[in-house]
């Protein structure tokens, strides 16, 4: 398995470099001046001149490209326009917060996807199965802004329980240990409910679909012959079998929660990485825009070999060659 892995890692390398390229022509090729976010009204000509030939952009773009790629594959994706600090810098401090929000809202959105799909598979055609099918499809249709926008107004504004931005209170650091766990835990709980609602409510309903499936097969009817108790039936010999399908849809959760927490974290105010890609794109930073796309790449591609992995380990029938 381990060549496997490093095999996938090392074909997925001319893909990101691939989609880094296109992104640099295609920022460059866009309207706009990345120096109009420093200029005033006002202001001299000559000083906008003077930050184009700071930054490389009064070069011909062929010229821009190669300076470029020499700069990547050194590992430096430059210095940020719009922060004036090095590229890298700015993605190691919002990359683990939103690694954190993904990683929770991943957990939670396997626990209730889960759980509800097969509660939902068991007791097929009952009232409970019907409540939860239009349950999870309006919760599954209502989009992560407007959700956000919503609970904010209930939870924080119209009830006061939970913080409606930021991930502490202001002199948070103040506080003792339990106080400040317990001001985190109020912080998180919005964020990670709009990101985890909505993709489990989706993988509820292919878990009670794949279930439906497995329940009917003949080593369930035969394994409720030998006087197993349907908890053991539905948890251990169906379960298992039905998370086959539902495993490549949870390797690709992770980007796609990623790709969620963009608008999460600029509603919410959290200063991760879908705050610095808004940030960076009305700022037309062009290389803090590269390096978010580096990263949500990388991220993909990993979602993408997370899959095929836990597939393996869940069907040892599989081998991966």
């Amino acid at each position: 398995m381990l060549v496997y892995v490093l095999r996938r890692v090392v074909l997925a390398a001319p893909l990101v470099f691939g989609v880094l390229t296109l992104t640099f022509f295609i920022i460059r090729l866009a309207p706009g001046d990345p120096t109009a976010y420093f200029i005033q009204p006002g202001v001299s000509p000559k000083v906008a001149e003077q930050l184009r030939e700071q930054y490389g952009l009064n070069d011909p773009l062929p010229i821009q490209y190669v300076k470029w790629i020499f700069s990547v594959l050194q590992g430096d994706f430059g210095t940020s326009f719009s922060r004036s600090q090095p590229v890298f810098d700015v993605i190691l401090d919002a990359v683990p917060i939103t690694l954190s929000l993904t990683a929770l809202a991943l957990v939670m959105q396997f626990i209730f996807g889960l759980a509800l799909g097969t509660f939902s598979a068991v007791r097929q055609g009952t009232l409970w199965d019907r409540g939860l099918t239009i349950g999870a499809l309006f919760i599954y249709s209502m989009p992560e802004f407007w959700l956000s926008l919503m609970l904010i107004i209930l939870f924080a504004l119209k009830l006061g329980w939970l913080p409606a931005s930021g991930l502490e209170s202001v002199g948070a650091e103040f506080l003792t240990l339990d106080d400040f766990l317990i001001d985190k835990f109020k912080h998180l709980v919005l964020p990670i409910t709009v990101l985890s609602l909505s993709s489990a409510a989706g993988l509820a309903r292919y878990v009670r679909g794949s279930m439906l499936e497995v329940i009917r097969q003949d080593y369930i009817r035969t394994a409720r012959a030998k006087g197993l108790s349907e908890r053991a039936v539905v948890l251990k010999h169906a379960l298992r079998n039905a998370l086959l399908p539902v495993i490549t849809i949870l390797g690709n959760s992770l980007p796609a929660l990623f790709g969620g927490a963009l608008f999460v974290e600029v509603i919410f105010a959290i200063p991760g990485m879908g705050r610095v890609t808004v940030d960076a794109i009305f700022a037309r930073d062009y290389p803090l825009i590269i390096a978010n796309t580096f990263v949500s790449a990388v991220v993909i591609i990993f979602g993408n070999l997370l899959a095929d992995v836990l597939y393996a380990v869940v069907d040892p029938r599989i081998k991966l060659t």
